[in-house]
């Protein structure tokens, strides 16, 4: 058997009808460069695995007792991988004609770039400005906080969401979303794939930051086009922000040292105490949704200070 000149890896949990609509778009098409699809699923319980067995019989299918979370699940499906490129795709993607042979294409001809990302769209054609900069000490403060909603912490965190590119034209950059990225197989493995220890988050932040360090540059394309629906697994997910938060402590203490992690958690503080503030003025009249409310933060407070 001919090896793929692309593996398609998708992580699959609980979206299962989603996850059948980007596997319909995946073969609606006839890709100019052979292609494998391995579909990781994550202990899902509401058919997905079976579906997908029954539908695409062609895809390699992994199925996970349990929620192994982003970066191992990944991790699993492109060791299984045999194409000389590797496509990390969400499950929540649908993929235009021709989007994954153009980003091949690219990186066929570009060897000084480590990876390619296409321009993510809404389902109603919006263009999605999901790339960003690096996280800095700054940015951890002012990020989703008060502290960045005037200036010098708006400007800031402006600059970290790269709110000054349109996402229209083609561009190197620092971060691309990871709801699609292409990188060759041979680097993915040298770089030992995603950081577990980032399980859900920042794995692909840290990724990019690695391949930066070592001189290898990332492209985002916008002639490749792939409509994203956004979060479909993460929002259903309930420990999403305790994880969010414990992953960006983890990526912070290994790629600006330990002491950082002392500032992450003064960080984290101030955003607990402005929490508090908006619920109190939120239920001020409302003490049964207050004391609810309250509750519920200080449930997130013991997890999130939880081994």
């Amino acid at each position: 058997m001919t090896d793929p000149t692309l593996s398609v890896v998708i992580l699959n949990w609980n979206t299962r009808e989603l996850v059948l609509a980007c596997l319909r778009a995946l073969f609606a098409e006839s890709p100019r460069h052979p292609r494998e699809v391995i579909v990781v699923d994550n202990g899902s319980h509401d058919g997905s695995a079976d579906a997908i067995a029954s539908s695409f019989p062609q895809v390699v299918l992994l199925r996970n007792a349990e929620n192994r979370l982003y970066s191992a699940g990944n991790n699993q499906g492109a060791a299984v991988a045999r194409g000389e490129f590797v496509c990390t795709l969400n499950s929540d993607t649908e993929v235009r004609e021709g989007a994954l042979d153009g980003l091949v294409d690219f990186l066929q001809a570009n060897n000084d770039y480590g990876g390619v990302a296409p321009k993510l769209v809404d389902p109603d054609g919006t263009v999605q400005r999901a790339c960003q900069r690096f996280p800095s000490l700054l940015s951890a403060l002012c990020f989703d906080s008060w502290f960045g909603k005037w200036w010098p912490g708006s400007w800031i965190q402006a600059r970290y969401l790269m709110s000054d590119f349109d996402h229209l034209t083609s561009r190197d950059v620092p971060q691309p979303p990871g709801a699609c990225f292409v990188m060759r197989r041979a680097e993915w493995l040298r770089y030992g794939g995603l950081d577990e220890d980032l399980s859900l988050f920042f794995n692909d932040v840290d990724l990019s930051k690695r391949l930066f360090s070592d001189g290898r540059k990332v492209r985002y394309s916008v002639a490749a086009e792939v409509m994203h629906h956004r979060g479909a697994s993460t929002k259903c997910f309930a420990r999403m922000l305790v994880i969010w938060h414990k992953n960006r402590i983890a990526y912070y203490r290994k790629h600006y040292g330990s002491w950082s992690v002392l500032w992450l958690r003064l960080c984290v503080r101030l955003r607990i105490c402005e929490e508090r503030i908006k619920i109190e003025h939120r239920c001020k009249n409302d003490p049964e949704r207050r004391a609810a409310e309250l509750a519920f933060l200080q449930t997130q407070i013991r997890e999130l200070r939880a081994p």
